[in-house]
């Protein structure tokens, strides 16, 4: 049987000695529903009707749904073979009114300057289609990215995918074009993660004081104070960080 070796942090690979986990057993039932979710996603076909991603995607939020068929637009029309991050991410900016972008705005990623980097870095379309061309379909990035969403989703305690856990997705994925976009632009995996969850936490406050409880799949979407909201809540941690770098002589010139 082939070995894989799995790498831990030192207090995590100390805890699982002492509580006598089946590390082997566990890593293999993990790794199992990875591959059929991946394969799942991979293999799923948008539909073309209004109802959006199903089977596989069923769990994506409405915005997500409408972000996913824009991609496959976006792809039909560029000649892609397949559907990429950088349709994907392309489609998050032209649908305008998901959690992603008010993120990334609290981030001062600006998405105007997200875009004007993804157009200098679309992939290349072959001159001709290979067989099993369907711009519906994912890549292999775009379908990886979306199984980190989903990840990324679960590990937050989430029962739904929205875009912001989409935008984690294509941050942390790291082959495709959007990742490689974000990334550059300083949207790294760890500050996105860190502002969608001060993101949601600012909506929920803001939910609540309106009385309307939690935000679900179908609500998902941001009200425009919710920039404020986020800036509030990050500009605490922006300092800790900053003061925490000066002590350690990592703060950057400039």
């Amino acid at each position: 049987m082939p070995k894989i070796n799995v790498y831990l942090p030192d207090d995590l690979a100390e805890a699982v000695k002492q509580s006598g986990v089946p590390v082997s057993a566990v890593c293999q039932r993990a790794l199992e529903q990875a591959v059929r979710r991946v394969t799942a996603i991979r293999e799923a076909v948008l539909a073309d009707h209004d109802d959006g991603p199903v089977g596989a995607l069923a769990h994506f939020s409405p915005r997500t749904r409408t972000v996913l068929k824009l991609a496959a637009e976006r792809a039909r029309d560029a000649g892609a073979p397949r559907m990429g991050t950088e349709h994907v991410l392309g489609a998050m900016l032209e649908e305008g009114t998901n959690l992603a972008l008010h993120v990334l705005r609290a981030m001062e990623v600006e998405p105007k300057h997200v875009a004007r980097e993804l157009s200098g870095r679309q992939s290349d379309v072959p001159a001709t289609a290979p067989p099993d061309s369907d711009p519906r379909r994912l890549d292999g990035p775009a379908a990886n990215a979306l199984e980190l969403a989903v990840t990324e989703a679960t590990a937050l305690g989430h029962h739904y995918i929205g875009c912001e856990h989409l935008l984690l997705g294509l941050a942390v994925e790291p082959d495709g074009v959007a990742g490689q976009v974000l990334r550059a632009l300083g949207a790294d995996p760890k500050p996105v993660r860190r502002a969608i969850t001060a993101a949601l936490a600012g909506y929920v406050h803001l939910r609540a004081e309106a009385g309307q409880g939690q935000p679900t799949a179908a609500s998902a979407g941001a009200p425009p104070e919710l920039a404020g909201v986020l800036r509030a809540e990050l500009e605490p941690l922006a300092r800790r960080i900053a003061r925490l770098e000066e002590h350690l002589g990592l703060a950057l010139e400039g």
